[in-house]
């Protein structure tokens, strides 16, 4: 099979297609022939040397996929070859086919083609585990979604939205909150021209999903209601900050940082099969939908990367095998 390797730390030219031996399914493990696959901002720390596989995983990037059931390992059971799925990985998903534990695969939802499901898997795992199952955000009160146009912060408005909450998003271009706005936020901050603690009021937020990280902890806190929850899950604005815990304590508040990539296999197949519960009926009837910006073939997942680290996608940018 073709996969995408990466001959040594460095920039996105380092990505190289490549001919490389096929995964076996191991026991427990269906081996899935690859129609699509998503661009995470891990794929590049990863190509960057700054975030390896876990052990046992695949060493290609990739943390999601769709496509076809090619063969099934020992002990699985309630799939067959053929059927339409997609899945959470640990690796692997920019390649011809990947070898997946059955506990992170899903159906294809319906109503979302099998190249365009690609960009579920991921998002869906991270807003749910960390919004609703870390967070407990309830209807009627308030999330503040950092990076509103990303895939994460797309799927996140969505669902906030899904659930009956109120939704803040901080975006950087005019596009952007246009973007947003129509996949519902009720609050549209450029925070290149605004300060979002600012533009929230004196409510503030119950839940704020941050991928900025130690850049915005102080002001993530100011931005948190009383009895409000912070859930950081990525560090593009740094890793360390100074905490002020008599402003957490006043506020009765929580700040929680969580990572998927790394989880047990136990921890993962929970998430997936919440996130089947809970968000596959969402897409089936057209509630939510995958927001994607373009579809690259895999031979340009260098430019791929390109476009990832440039910011200007709205949504998940995808890889057709």
């Amino acid at each position: 099979m073709r996969a995408i390797t990466i001959k040594e730390p460095g920039g996105p030219e380092v990505l190289t297609l490549a001919e490389v031996p096929d995964p076996l399914p191991g026991e427990g493990e269906v081996l899935v022939e690859v129609a699509a696959t998503a661009v995470n901002r891990a794929d590049v720390l990863q190509r960057q040397g700054f975030y390896n596989p876990p052990p046992g995983a695949s060493p290609y990037p990739g943390l999601e996929c769709s496509g076809r059931i090619a063969a099934l390992g020992a002990g699985v059971s309630g799939w067959a070859v053929g059927d339409e799925v997609c899945a959470l990985l640990s690796g692997g998903g920019y390649a011809e086919k990947v070898a997946v534990p059955v506990g992170q695969l899903l159906p294809a939802p319906k109503g979302v083609g099998l190249v365009d499901a690609a960009a579920l898997p991921e998002v869906t795992a991270t807003v749910w585990s960390n919004v609703f199952q870390t967070c407990h955000l309830r209807p009627g009160e308030t999330l503040l979604v950092h990076g509103g146009s990303s895939g994460i912060g797309t799927m996140a408005i969505q669902l906030g939205k899904a659930v009956g909450a109120k939704v803040a998003v901080t975006v950087g271009s005019a596009e952007k909150l246009e973007a947003c706005r129509a996949l519902g936020a009720d609050v549209l901050i450029n925070y290149r021209e605004q300060d979002f603690v600012e533009a929230l009021g004196p409510e503030g937020a119950d839940v704020v999903l941050d991928v900025i990280g130690a850049k915005y902890l102080d002001r993530n806190l100011d931005a948190l209601a009383v009895n409000g929850r912070l859930v950081v899950i990525g560090m593009q604005g740094g890793i360390v900050a100074e905490l002020n815990l008599a402003k957490l304590m006043a506020k009765r508040a929580a700040i929680v940082s969580t990572s998927l990539r790394a989880r047990p296999l136990d921890e993962k197949a929970a998430i997936v099969a919440a996130v089947r519960e809970h968000v596959w009926p969402l897409l089936a009837d057209g509630r939510i939908h995958p927001v994607i910006d373009r579809v690259l073939p895999l031979a340009e997942a260098a430019e791929a990367h390109r476009l990832m680290e440039s910011s200007a996608h709205i949504g998940k940018i995808l890889l057709e095998a």
